[in-house]
């Protein structure tokens, strides 16, 4: 098989935001095929597409009830097999999003489970009894806040499930269930799908004596290191190559919650036989205050130092063991700029800084829709939110347990909520940004009219172009691929700067994350003494004085 994939860039679409075809307010299948060439400008090679599957629409289709059936608000499978013979025509691979930890409670398998204890599907899920006195088997909480167990009268038993209680999670114990799993990969990659983007998928192995979390104070239901990284999650994960990935030449990316660099080599190290990469969550906690019972609504300041230091850490243990999945943005993070930046003032050159930092390292960048445009997270009122995460907190910590203010969980929700992320597509500076001509299903950011791609298309120094740029240096420069990463000044608070290096060439990549000019007397002793430039924010690199808001460039050693 062949590692394409270590010169691809991966776009992920969130459907049901990035393009309506018919006027009722969701994006769908149709309106990705209408936008197929927008992409080919931009370079990528890869579309992920997130789930979309027969759902509820619950956790927006993340929770499935037919694997094998596209929900019909997106369209048809014909629709599906049309948008991947679309992209492949433009050399585009499609990679789908295979949600295996979890099902929704209205698939078949779940509602025959319920049923009873002795029936054919009685242990496709957890199932566990009360306690004496009624209350759920453990003190494992949801990751949507509440307890991960759920009553069921027909049983009389609890379910477990990590996230709503309309998730339940499969029991991967179960071989029928990891036999299940397997075929309906097959079905979709004999249609020609190049790939999966697995969802949760260090959560699929649990601890099965179910202990409980030894207790914190002012937390009833606590998540922690059980709910992933499980005994039999490598046992599993290389029975799924075995069965499925290794007959194809395909691309894997797992999402790894609660894994670091060091566990990362489990899952990625070539020898081992399972993924091709992992996304993780190491670098998006570093906002949040550890051990809180508010979780990733306690804020704390962003701390370039410790972005530096984790970023590092996986570029050096995974080199040599593997590859790296790189990503500041996708439909569960906000917009970056507006998260760790500046989305006003200095929004292009905030946006082009950080796609230059993270474009410059060893690995396969991800570039979520609207992040290629500068898109920025917005501030709405509670009720005009959509995901089921917000308002289950809001219930959970506003209201139940006063552990946060209302004022401080809306700031919150302004820096990191997930529709930050999953507001529609801004194509042009029409009603509804150009993404409907209905009422779209989530308000479009009323900063459309500035911010849209036509708009971006138009301006040549337009982030969209950088993006592009940064995009065909990949393709066409080897040391990307294989040059060894350096980082210098670690403890430095606003310059990031780290070296690439292959054979004789040597390449610079600087950022100042500032909104002030930087003095750059201790990133003189790394300026090459002949450089030529590869890529800058600002017209010229600034190498002899001090750097401006947000400027970043690379340059490359000339003899």
């Amino acid at each position: 098989m062949s590692d394409w994939w270590k010169k691809a860039v991966v776009y992920q679409i969130y459907p049901r935001s990035f393009k309506d075809s018919n006027g009722d307010g969701y994006g769908d299948l149709k309106g990705i095929i209408s936008k197929l060439d927008y992409l080919n400008n931009l370079g990528i090679d890869v579309i992920w597409v997130s789930p979309v599957y027969e759902s509820p629409q619950d956790d927006n289709g993340y929770d499935i009830s037919n694997y094998r059936k596209i929900y019909e608000r997106f369209g048809t499978n014909e629709d599906m097999e049309n948008l991947i013979k679309g992209a492949h025509s433009r050399g585009i691979k499609i990679v789908m999003d295979l949600v295996a930890n979890h099902t929704s409670d209205e698939h078949y398998w779940f509602e025959e489970s319920k049923k009873s204890k002795d029936n054919p599907y009685s242990d496709y899920y957890f199932w566990l009894d009360p306690k004496p006195d009624g209350s759920e088997p453990n003190n494992w909480g949801s990751s949507f806040c509440g307890s991960a167990w759920e009553y069921s009268r027909e049983r009389n038993q609890y379910y477990l499930h990590y996230y709503t209680k309309k998730q339940p999670d499969l029991n991967w114990e179960n071989p029928k269930v990891r036999n299940e799993v397997y075929d309906l990969m097959k079905f979709w990659m004999d249609k020609g799908v190049d790939g999966w983007r697995m969802d949760v998928i260090a959560s699929i192995s649990k601890y099965t004596d179910f202990p409980d979390y030894p207790e914190r104070p002012g937390q009833k239901y606590i998540t922690g290191f059980m709910h992933s990284n499980g005994p039999r999650l490598h046992e599993y994960i290389q029975e799924m190559n075995n069965e499925v990935l290794s007959k194809y030449d395909c691309m894997t990316v797992g999402e790894a919650p609660g894994s670091d660099s060091n566990i990362a080599r489990l899952f990625v190290d070539p020898k081992r036989k399972e993924l091709n990469m992992i996304i993780t969550f190491e670098h998006m906690n570093i906002d949040r205050i550890p051990g809180s019972p508010n979780r990733k609504w306690a804020l704390r300041d962003f701390n370039l130092v410790e972005l530096k230091e984790i970023l590092s850490n996986w570029q050096t243990k995974l080199s040599g063991h593997g590859w790296n999945a790189l990503y500041f943005e996708n439909h569960d993070q906000p917009r970056i700029i507006s998260r760790w930046g500046n989305d006003t003032n200095y929004r292009k050159q905030c946006a082009k800084a950080f796609a230059t930092i993270l474009h410059g390292m060893q690995g396969t960048p991800y570039v979520y829709q609207g992040e290629e445009i500068g898109m920025v997270n917005a501030h709405y009122k509670l009720e005009e939110y959509d995901d089921v995460e917000i308002h289950n907190a809001y219930r959970e910590l506003v209201q139940k347990s006063k552990s946060i203010s209302e004022e401080d969980f809306m700031k919150a929700v302004w820096k990191k909520s997930r529709d930050n992320a999953r507001t529609p597509m801004q194509w042009d500076s029409s009603e509804n940004a150009g993404f409907t001509t209905g009422k779209p299903w989530l308000k479009v950011n009323p900063r459309y009219h500035e911010i849209n791609a036509e708009e971006a298309l138009k301006d040549k120094d337009s982030i969209f172009y950088y993006y592009k740029k940064l995009i065909k240096l990949r393709h066409e420069e080897q040391i990307l691929t294989d040059g060894t990463f350096k980082l210098y000044l670690p403890d430095h608070p606003y310059l990031y700067v780290y070296e690439r290096q292959l054979d004789d060439e040597k390449w610079l990549i600087v950022g100042n994350f500032s909104e002030n000019d930087t003095e750059i007397e201790d990133l003189r002793t790394y300026i090459y003494d002949k450089y030529e430039k590869v890529i800058s924010n600002y017209d010229q690199p600034h190498t002899n004085k001090a750097l401006r808001p947000y400027e970043a460039f690379i340059i490359k050693s000339v003899k």
